[in-house]
């Protein structure tokens, strides 16, 4: 059986509304996978004010974005100015932050915190999320309204909404997944 890991956008969420949505899913540790740690827009996000958040919920708190982060902290992990996933997800940090969620996750019931409210947008599904699929890990994105999507269902969307849904001879699904991928990257990365 494999082991469950579950991500959440904190979005523009109450402080209520998030600690509902992780005492809902049974959560006993957020790792928070954000390069900075820190939200003018929802200051109980910030980094102090969410470790008090959690430990008034019981939750426990680790910070993994030095790692783990969508914003490259070495220049040879960007291409054209953008963080480039497929570098990132093959440097020693990054596998080390891996290796630390998978044992924090085998101990007790670990969600990975982001910002954005559609995993779609965010490195905890496109690169993170997809590195510990890959690694065989059941990774399970926590919706803003509360319902839940699996990573395969995040992919059966990402090729969707990339238009690389439709079968292709010259191309298969695995060079389809890896270029939506890689155009929902440069979109999230757009965004930012």
């Amino acid at each position: 059986m494999s082991t469950e890991i579950l991500t959440i956008g904190h979005s523009n969420h109450s402080a209520e509304t998030f600690l509902t949505l992780l005492k809902e899913a049974g959560v006993a540790l957020l790792v928070d996978i954000r390069s900075i740690p820190f939200s003018r827009w929802v200051p109980h996000a910030s980094r102090p004010q969410l470790t008090a958040l959690l430990a008034g919920a019981g939750i426990g708190y680790e910070f993994r974005g030095d790692a783990l982060g969508g914003k490259p902290p070495r220049q040879n992990l960007s291409r054209d100015g953008m963080a480039d996933y497929e570098q990132m997800a093959a440097a020693p940090d990054f596998r080390a932050g891996l290796a630390r969620v998978r044992e924090a996750a085998a101990e007790q019931r670990t969600v990975l915190l982001c910002a954005e409210r559609d995993p779609l947008d965010c490195h905890r599904a496109l690169l993170v999320g997809r590195a510990l699929a890959e690694q065989g890990l059941a990774i399970v994105h926590i919706l803003a309204d509360g319902s839940r999507e699996s990573q395969a269902a995040f992919e059966e969307r990402l090729l969707r909404v990339t238009g690389k849904d439709i079968p292709d001879l010259l191309a298969s699904r695995e060079a389809r997944l890896a270029a939506a991928y890689r155009a929902r990257r440069l979109r999230a990365m757009h965004r930012a």
